[in-house]
């Protein structure tokens, strides 16, 4: 699903105009960035988790040359699913067994 088809789904589900889903949309996302850029977890029940992580430096040997590089910290944008949403991926969505 692209974003112009998951922004009419979401207009349609919810009896909005698309310009106003694709405004919802927006707001969420720049609600979810900003949290994200002062550290904090968002949390979705029942769906999951998005935290920013921060992946420690390392030592990556070049297979070809052997040269060893030190790779610096990033920081990571994760997501964990919830439990619930797990279990529906394996069902194949089906909510009902």
């Amino acid at each position: 699903m692209n974003n112009k088809e998951f922004i009419s789904e979401l207009a349609r589900q919810n009896d909005l105009k698309t310009g106003e889903a694709q405004q919802m949309m927006n707001t969420l996302i720049s609600a979810m960035g900003d949290a994200f850029l002062e550290g904090d977890a968002v949390q979705w029940p029942n769906f999951g988790t998005f935290e920013v992580k921060k992946k420690m430096e390392r030592i990556m040997v070049n297979p070809t040359t052997g040269l060893r590089m030190l790779v610096p910290p990033k920081l990571t944008l994760t997501f964990k699913p919830s439990a619930l949403t797990k279990g529906k991926i394996r069902k194949g969505g089906n909510d009902n067994g």
